[in-house]
């Protein structure tokens, strides 16, 4: 099983979690920081390329798989990281088993784009300590963040969306989202659901944007159950 973290996200910000996913679901896990994050490579200017998200399902993605010699997986993404499962699985060609998407993105909201720029600020703002928090978990916390914050903010991502790549995705899709997230409406799952050739929906109450920390243990028991759901349809 493969995670892809958050816009903001690295190898250190999955905590624990991938290995209590392993446990439970019997998947080898394979985690790690996309370029510029954590302590990867840092990126070379900011902000990206609208198209980053592409570039990372697309061509960055299946370089690593074909170095690890990884021919049929899973994908687990959060938000960013799940836009970037969606297109992989959608797009690359590959033997996907299935997607697991945890507040996944197919298009731009008015929503996401409000807390982004405020998020912006909190950066700003010492008291919050939130430049601080990140910096934890980044060589690079300021390509990092502005990388990710000025592309959403831009005008020429206004315009993003991925849900043409839904009806071609390879394997069932799991998608899970809190109904508190502060950065996507249901209407994200519910495109998908309409789109995708099969899908499992999951909505989860008194959850925020990381349902994997809201609320793991619902998500584990979904993604179990997702996985079984697969592995006895070939037997």
């Amino acid at each position: 099983m493969i995670f892809l973290h958050e816009g903001l996200g690295s190898i250190s910000m999955w905590r624990d979690f991938p290995q209590q996913v392993a446990d439970a679901t019997g998947c080898e896990a394979i985690v790690y920081s996309r370029y510029g994050y954590g302590r990867s490579t840092p990126l070379r200017s900011v902000p990206r390329e609208v198209r980053y998200m592409h570039d990372e399902a697309l061509r960055d993605l299946p370089c690593l798989l074909d170095a690890l010699e990884v021919n049929e997986y899973f994908l687990f993404g959060h938000s960013d990281g799940g836009s970037i499962s969606l297109i992989h699985a959608g797009n690359a060609g590959r033997a996907v088993a299935g997607t697991i998407v945890l507040a996944p993105h197919v298009f731009v909201e008015d929503v996401a784009l409000d807390n982004i720029e405020l998020a912006g600020k909190a950066f700003e703002n010492p008291e919050t300590r939130l430049r601080e928090r990140l910096a934890r978990h980044h060589d690079d916390v300021d390509g990092v963040f502005w990388g990710w914050n000025r592309t959403w903010l831009s005008a020429a991502f206004r315009s993003w969306n991925i849900e043409n790549y839904l009806p071609a995705i390879q394997g069932p899709v799991l998608a899970i989202q809190g109904e508190d997230d502060e950065y996507a409406t249901m209407a994200q799952l519910d495109r998908i659901a309409a789109a995708a050739p099969d899908v499992d929906l999951v909505k989860l109450a008194d959850c925020r944007h990381s349902p994997h920390k809201d609320q793991p243990g619902a998500v584990i028991e979904a993604t179990t159950s997702f996985i079984s759901r697969i592995l006895d349809a070939r037997d």
